[in-house]
């Protein structure tokens, strides 16, 4: 597959998974009339069921990672070329901030918005630390031993992890940045954003260290 048609891939992917993410959450709030937990639990769902669609439209075209944070963790285990990754981050990010103002767009909502939800706190970077580890170690693990059900995988853990971390588990990059930029339930604050993507870059890491030594072959 051509380069370009795997950064359009990543681009586009990323664009309809923030269009997801955001718009869920803007739906959401507006039918839980106040009660966040509704609120929570429709964008949870929505996200987790759109994350394996996609990953099936696209995981054939360009590995469908739509998260630099995976996209690294490839070039660290050589399966992609520094060059390559430069083109699949730059559509990630470019594709995220698209999707934030395609969901903007499809609720009459202001294109052009500053998110001022504060995440603040040494536990939410825990939080996207445990988050992105284990969404490393599930596309590790499971792609090595189950690789057709890699994307159902990857929408249970996300949806699971939306739950039991403190920061509803963004694990992503690409989506930390772009969601500043919407003041809906799905923000984040622009002073929160560097404390994620030091717990996401770091559990990146943790992940690869850690599965890469469990599921590394024994030589007699």
């Amino acid at each position: 597959m051509s380069l370009a048609r795997r950064i359009v891939a990543e681009g586009l992917g990323t664009l309809l998974l923030l269009a997801v993410v955001v718009g869920s959450g803007v739906m959401g709030a507006r039918l839980a009339g106040g009660n966040d937990a509704i609120a929570l639990l429709g964008n949870t769902l929505s996200t987790g069921a759109g994350l394996v669609v996609l990953i099936h439209m696209f995981g054939p075209i360009s590995g469908a990672h739509f998260n630099p944070a995976v996209t690294l963790a490839t070039v660290l285990r050589r399966e992609l070329g520094p060059v390559d990754a430069f083109g699949y981050i730059a559509a990630q990010i470019i594709g995220a901030v698209l999707g934030v103002w395609l969901a903007h767009a499809m609720f009459a909502l202001p294109m052009l918005q500053i998110s001022a939800h504060t995440r603040g706190g040494w536990a939410q970077g825990l939080a996207e630390l445990v988050a992105t580890f284990g969404l490393l170690g599930t596309i590790l693990a499971v792609s090595k031993h189950r690789r057709e059900f890699t994307a159902v995988a990857v929408g249970l853990y996300i949806t699971s992890a939306y739950w039991f971390t403190a920061s509803t588990s963004f694990a992503n990059p690409a989506v930390t940045l772009a969601r500043g930029l919407t003041d809906t339930f799905a923000g984040i604050a622009p002073a929160s954003i560097p404390m994620f993507i030091a717990g996401q870059l770091g559990g990146a890491l943790a992940a690869l260290a850690v599965f890469g030594w469990l599921l590394a072959e024994d030589h007699a």
